[in-house]
């Protein structure tokens, strides 16, 4: 009885917070990425606290808007890695705190791209707040190849010519940066993909970079369409 009411109640939240959580959990992603990660790298040290604050407010974002109790488990473990690895940073720090942030990153990414994409390209009213969404996955898509770029540093040694692998506060700006430029087709050359398996994770980061936006808009075209018929 009990676990009926709190379902009700988190199904009534959901659909009143829904498409506004696709904007908030948008501009606590941009501001995790390109405020917070790049003044971490400078060493002012309130901005580690503030990434890892960022990144606990994305994952009950994420939580709060899937009814998934698979998601809801993953993002438990995303949160319980996270956690783990800002406690080993403060007394010891290491690389496998690297690789349990890199391993939470890669759960919220993924729990985060699906959940959202599911929310905007569902049938419905095309919104500011859904196109916003769509921005979202693009960022969770970037977020997720982030931290697979950085499992494959940590597992093979020079992997990347122009990034080392390193627990540093350097370390997310330089990774997240890579990923940007790659999903972009950027390319500027200065950090690029040695090892086959890097090579092949760019390649494919750069085919969804491609492709995402076109399938997006030709999506949301339908969807209006269908909204106004």
């Amino acid at each position: 009885m009990v676990n009926s009411k709190i379902n009700s109640q988190l199904d009534r939240l959901r659909e009143r917070w829904s498409d506004p959580l696709l904007t908030m959990l948008t501009v606590l992603l941009i501001l995790m990425l390109f405020v917070f990660a790049p003044l971490q790298a400078v060493g002012i040290q309130l901005f580690q606290v503030l990434g890892f604050g960022s990144a606990l407010g994305l994952i009950a974002g994420i939580f709060l808007l899937s009814g998934s109790p698979t998601v809801v488990v993953a993002l438990l473990a995303a949160f319980a890695m996270a956690g783990a690895a800002a406690v080993s940073r403060l007394n010891a720090p290491s690389v496998l705190d690297v690789y349990l942030f890199a391993g939470a990153l890669l759960i919220m990414g993924v729990a985060m791209a699906g959940v959202v994409a599911r929310t905007v390209f569902a049938a419905g009213r095309v919104t500011h707040h859904r196109i916003i969404g769509a921005i979202l996955v693009y960022l969770s898509i970037a977020v997720t190849f982030t931290a697979l770029f950085t499992m494959i540093g940590l597992l093979v040694p020079n992997a990347f010519s122009g990034m080392l692998f390193e627990d540093n506060p350097a370390l997310a700006s330089n990774v997240v940066y890579f990923s940007f430029v790659t999903l972009t087709s950027t390319g500027y050359g200065d950090i690029f993909p040695v090892h086959p398996v890097a090579r092949s994770l760019c390649n494919l980061e750069t085919i969804i970079g491609q492709l995402y936006p076109a399938t997006l808009l030709a999506r949301l075209v339908s969807l209006e369409i269908e909204g106004r018929r």
